[in-house]
């Protein structure tokens, strides 16, 4: 199996966690990101420490309480592939969650190194920008979470559904140099889920002179570690392909560079 998938547990462990990134368990600096399984009723808590966190509710609803701040019954769909924006909070470094499900509850908890800048909130759908991306056989959909124009002091968070057939992380870009403003050092991380879920992605990481150079086959349920190179995904005709980005680095900015290969692909400006 490639370094580069992360596959789940079959069952959960006593938290409720079924899949886990760390820097240490990644051989990075910045980016973490955990998936727990909770049923209703069964409750998460946790110290942020010295990391900001965005706790994203895949599925499910739950009450979701800070240490100063509480929400309850929050969540909008029992599946990501509804497709509406989900429910997420932002909790800052050196604050605490407390998550108890109110149904059957899948939720992602994005972790980054924080400063304790921002306050604890409630991004609601109505706060989750939404658009079309692409164009043809790239046309995906985008819901930003957490994007650079909202507060937080490490973490970028976005979803992305890429329909049968369709490419999407395309024409291929990577973000692994700290050139700004050129290009930005981003870690990133992707989180799938398939619909049907016998099905799969594609996903291809790769540097310029091929020292990194590998096709994965990613399943449903699994998650993918982009620590440099360009990153394109592919959703096999038939199969919808969900995943879920969480990016950061020494700067909380994304710029990225194409592929001098394939920037021929990028649409011309108007009038050329």
């Amino acid at each position: 199996m490639s370094e580069l998938i992360v596959k789940p547990s079959p069952t959960p462990d006593a938290d409720g966690n079924i899949l886990r990134i760390t820097p240490a368990s990644a051989g990075w600096a910045h980016v973490g990101f955990e998936v727990y399984v909770l049923q209703a009723g069964e409750r998460l808590v946790r110290s942020t420490g010295e990391q900001e966190a965005c706790l994203v509710l895949l599925a499910g609803r739950a009450d979701v309480a800070t240490a100063e701040r509480a929400w309850n019954n929050i969540g909008a769909r029992m599946s990501v592939f509804e497709k509406i924006p989900p429910y997420s909070v932002y909790v800052p470094s050196g604050d605490r969650f407390e998550v108890t499900a109110v149904t059957e509850l899948r939720l992602a908890v994005c972790r980054a190194p924080g400063k304790g800048t921002h306050a604890a909130r409630l991004i609601g759908p109505e706060h989750v920008g939404v658009e079309a991306r692409g164009q043809g056989s790239t046309e995906r959909l985008i819901h930003n979470i957490l994007p650079e124009s909202e507060a937080a002091d490490s973490l970028l968070v976005v979803e992305v559904f890429t329909p049968g057939g369709h490419w999407s992380s395309y024409p291929p870009h990577k973000h692994d140099r700290d050139r700004l403003p050129e290009e930005s050092l981003l870690e990133e991380t992707y989180y799938y889920h398939v619909e049907p879920k016998q099905g799969f992605a594609v996903q291809r990481v790769y540097t310029d002179d091929r020292s990194l150079d590998e096709t994965l086959a990613v399943a449903s349920g699994e998650a993918v570690l982009v620590p440099r190179g360009y990153h394109p995904v592919s959703a096999p005709p038939g199969y919808e392909v969900y995943y879920l980005n969480v990016m950061a680095g020494p700067v909380r900015t994304w710029k990225f560079h194409n592929d001098p290969d394939h920037a021929w692909l990028m649409p011309k400006p108007a009038g050329k």
